[in-house]
């Protein structure tokens, strides 16, 4: 399994990035992906700050676990790859990132450390009337701190799909994070963290 994730989706969040960052508000024209490495957090198990940042950041997003082996598929055939979706968090170590970046060097660290993907729980995609118009959010301590939806995404979810397989072949248990809204922020000890899509809670876990 690997795991896919987006950069600069959402136009708002390109916005964000780039006081963040000190980087180009460019929007691009074809997906940005990274790879998360082996980073699944395991569900029903507390996170644990890890010691290699002061500085872990939330970023909510859409996420979709491929289902069938693919190459170069054509976008209007792209939703025959994926039958669930849900909500996830792209952990980011981003002192480790912006000290990267600022150096022109790889950030994959900042990134792809342990437990770093956070994964809901999975719901048929026929739940929702339509996969591009999707609200998501996530609360913390029982506060919305970030919310989204799926039709401001820059690069719809078949898009992402068939932009992927012609650069890595897609294989059953692949996931492909779908890029952030703006409103990203800290995460800190002790709080509660929890994922909603739509209505339907996706995650909750304890930062210890």
């Amino acid at each position: 399994m690997k795991i896919l994730a987006v950069a600069k989706n959402y136009i708002k969040h390109i916005d964000e990035m780039s006081q963040k960052l000190d980087t180009s508000k460019d929007v691009p024209t074809s997906p940005i992906f990274f790879l998360k490495g082996d980073a699944v957090h395991r569900d029903g198990f507390p996170f644990f700050y890890p010691d290699l940042s002061n500085e872990i950041e939330y970023e909510t997003e859409i996420v979709v676990k491929i289902d069938r082996i693919g190459k170069y598929i054509d976008e209007k055939f792209a939703h025959r790859y994926y039958s669930e979706i849900t909500v996830g968090l792209d952990l980011t170590a981003r002192d480790l990132q912006r000290e990267a970046k600022a150096k022109g060097l790889p950030w994959m660290t900042s990134k792809a450390f342990e437990d770093s993907a956070i994964v809901g729980k999975w719901f048929p995609k026929e739940m929702f009337l339509d996969v591009n118009n999707i609200d998501f959010h996530l609360n913390i301590d029982g506060k919305v701190v970030q919310k989204g939806n799926t039709k401001d995404m820059i690069f719809s979810i078949d898009r992402l799909i068939a932009e992927a397989s012609r650069i890595f072949p897609l294989r059953m248990g692949d996931l492909i994070y779908c890029g952030t809204p703006s409103g990203v922020g800290p995460i800190k000890i002790g709080q509660q963290i929890e994922g909603y899509i739509a209505n339907n809670k996706a995650f909750t876990f304890s930062v210890k």
